[in-house]
Formats: C-alpha cells, sequence, structure tokens
C-alpha cells in the first residue's frame, strides 16, 4: 500500500513540475496550456469524487462500530506520526536554508 502513496506523490510532483516548467512559456502558449491544466484538474477531481463517493458507499455497507473505532485511532495514530515527520524535515529545511552546522 506504501507504493500507491508514493506512485501518487510522484504523479502529483510530475504534474506540479510540468506546471513550473509551464510557467516559462511565451504568452502565446499560456492560453493554452491553462485550458490543459484546467482540463488535468477536472479529470483529477472527477477522480477524486468518484473515488470519495465509492468509498461513502463501501464504508456505509459495512459500517461497524469496532471498525470506525479502529479507523479512527489509525487516523489519530498516522496524523500525529505525520505531523511528527513533517516537524523535523521542516526544521531540516529552516536549519539548511539558514546555513547552521
Amino acid at each position: 500500500m506504501d507504493n500507491r502513496y508514493l506512485l501518487a506523490l510522484f504523479l502529483i510532483l510530475l504534474v506540479l513540475g510540468f506546471e513550473v516548467q509551464g510557467a516559462h512559456l511565451p504568452q502565446q502558449d499560456e492560453a493554452t496550456s491553462s485550458t490543459l491544466l484546467s482540463q488535468v484538474q477536472d479529470s483529477f477531481s472527477g477522480y477524486w469524487d468518484k473515488a470519495k463517493s465509492a468509498a461513502h458507499a463501501l464504508y456505509q455497507k459495512t459500517y461497524l462500530p469496532t471498525v470506525d473505532e479502529k479507523i479512527r485511532d489509525m487516523y489519530n495514530v498516522s496524523t500525529a506520526t505525520v505531523s511528527t515527520y513533517l516537524g523535523i524535515l521542516t526544521d531540516q529545511v529552516l536549519s539548511l536554508l539558514k546555513g547552521d552546522p
């Protein structure tokens, strides 16, 4: 399941990279790139809405209080872990930018 998150992160970074590269295009090409970007955003939005509705339907179909409690616990643990590692990463970036040895 970690590979899926890595793939999703890679695709998001790839799209953002193309967006940054597209900023250097001449003025006449900006209109076509913005329509492409809006099409990609609409596509991602559509996929996100479909995935969200499918997940909600699956959740409603298999609702169990114990599973709900486990999901809440997993969410709390994962958000605490992410915030910890995000704090570490922020400290590392700030110290790198600041130039502290």
